[in-house]
This record gives structure tokens, C-alpha cells and sequence, in this order.
């Protein structure tokens, strides 16, 4: 099986006046089509500047990223966002707060289309967002509420759904609940990982939760100043237990 992306000996590396930093230090990882890898590490660990890497959100030092064979090492961020969709940890990014919950959607729709004037056509499109959040009881009947008045759990599913509402060839979530109580934090998980199941989609999930990391996902990979230095297959992590991670915090 062909990885749908793969890092070759990646790096990232900050210059200042008393030292070379390597924030991604030599990171190869192949992501194979339908895999749900956790990413685990403490602060600093360089999780979230492996994602930024990923979009193109920070370019990176060395090393090359491919995309179905394709070397995308040197687009930008809004090339790649045609097939690699992020959801942050903060609720209020990555969606328009003046805008209601079917806005939203319609604008998630359309990302990476050609931008011209013509009607929206809202309307022709309810039906199909209603069976769309039908999964995610928190909105229901919300495809016409502000996003601004919505929870920060529901708006927190909202950018998870307007992230997989044209199926992206990969997800990342950065901590996508760490920000939320932690009955709503469980209740998008789970709904998460079924959703992630359901279609079929190919997910990196940044995480500083044991518990998380141990029970969702088929790959685990920690990180540790810039390096991978643990990539458990599904067998492997399958007899995981979360005190056996504490030795890598």
C-alpha cells in the first residue's frame, strides 16, 4: 500500500545569536491511506510545527514532503488546503462568528473553488446540511443560529465539520478538544473517532491526553525535542497501557 504522505528526514531549524535550534529534528513518517495516528508529546515536543509543516503553514529547513508521490514541499498554505484540513484547539478559529452554522458549512464547501459572483443558493443546500449534521446532535437545529452564539463545544464540532465536509485526502487535529469541559472533550472524541471510522478518513490527532492516546487511533507516535522516538503499529498499541507512556514525559 502507497502512504498518502510521507516525510523525509524533515527539519526545522530556528537561528538566533546563542544557538541552532532544531524544532523538527530528521522526521520521517509514512501516513497510510485510512490511518488514524495519535500524536503525542509534552510541550515543545514540536507537535504543532510538525502539523504547521504539514500545511505549509511554516516552511520547512530540510527534508521533503510528498503528497501521493507528489512533492508539495515548497506550496503554500492555501494550495495544500485544497487537500489537508486542520482543526485548531481554540474553538473560536476556523470558523466566521457573524456568520450562521449553514453559512459556515456552504463557505467550508466551497474552499479551494475557483471565487466568482453568483448566487449562493443557501437554501438549495439546507437539506443536504441537515442529513450532514445529523451525526452531531449538538447542532441540531442550529443551521440557522450565529455561530457566535453557539457553546464552545458546538463550535468546536462545527469546525470539525466543516473540515471533513469535502473529505479531505488528510485531517490533523491540533488538541481539537483540549479546550473543552471534559464531559464535552469525551463527546466529541467519541463522536471523533466514529466519524474518522464511518468515512473512512486518514487523521494525525495531536494530543496531550493519555487516556486519548491510548484508546483512539491505530498508530501512536511520540515525539521528543523534534524526533519520533516511539511508532507503535495497531498490534503494538493495542497492549498499551497509559502508565507505560509515562516514561516518555
Amino acid at each position: 500500500m502507497k502512504p498518502i504522505m510521507e516525510l523525509d528526514n524533515v527539519e526545522k531549524t530556528i537561528y538566533n545569536d546563542d544557538a541552532t535550534l532544531n524544532i523538527l529534528d530528521g522526521i520521517n513518517l509514512k501516513i497510510y491511506p485510512q490511518d488514524f495516528i495519535v500524536v503525542l508529546g509534552t510541550n515543545g515536543a514540536g507537535k504543532s510545527t510538525l502539523l504547521d509543516a504539514i500545511t505549509g503553514a511554516n516552511k520547512v529547513t530540510a527534508g521533503k514532503i510528498l503528497l501521493n508521490d507528489k512533492d508539495i514541499t515548497t506550496e503554500n498554505l492555501a494550495k495544500r488546503a485544497q487537500f489537508i484540513s486542520r482543526v485548531y484547539q481554540d474553538p473560536k478559529l476556523g470558523t466566521s462568528p457573524r456568520m450562521t452554522v449553514a453559512e459556515n458549512l456552504l463557505l467550508a464547501e466551497r474552499r479551494g473553488l475557483p471565487r466568482r459572483l453568483r448566487s449562493r443558493r443557501l437554501k438549495e443546500h439546507m437539506p443536504e446540511f441537515k442529513e450532514f449534521i445529523s451525526s452531531m446532535p449538538t447542532l441540531d437545529n442550529r443551521l440557522n443560529t450565529f455561530t457566535e452564539k453557539l457553546s464552545g463545544g458546538q463550535r468546536q464540532t462545527l469546525s470539525f465539520l466543516m473540515a471533513i465536509i469535502q473529505k479531505p485526502e488528510l485531517l490533523l487535529l491540533d488538541e481539537h478538544t483540549a479546550a473543552l469541559d471534559p464531559q464535552t472533550s469525551a463527546d466529541l472524541m467519541a463522536a471523533t473517532d466514529r466519524t474518522i471510522k464511518s468515512k473512512k478518513l486518514t487523521c494525525l490527532m495531536v494530543t496531550h491526553n493519555l487516556s486519548e492516546a491510548v484508546a483512539y487511533g491505530n498508530r501512536l507516535i511520540v515525539l521528543k525535542k523534534g524526533k519520533i522516538i516511539l511508532d507503535l503499529n495497531t498490534e503494538q498499541k493495542a497492549k498499551l497501557k497509559e502508565e507505560d507512556l509515562l516514561e516518555y514525559f
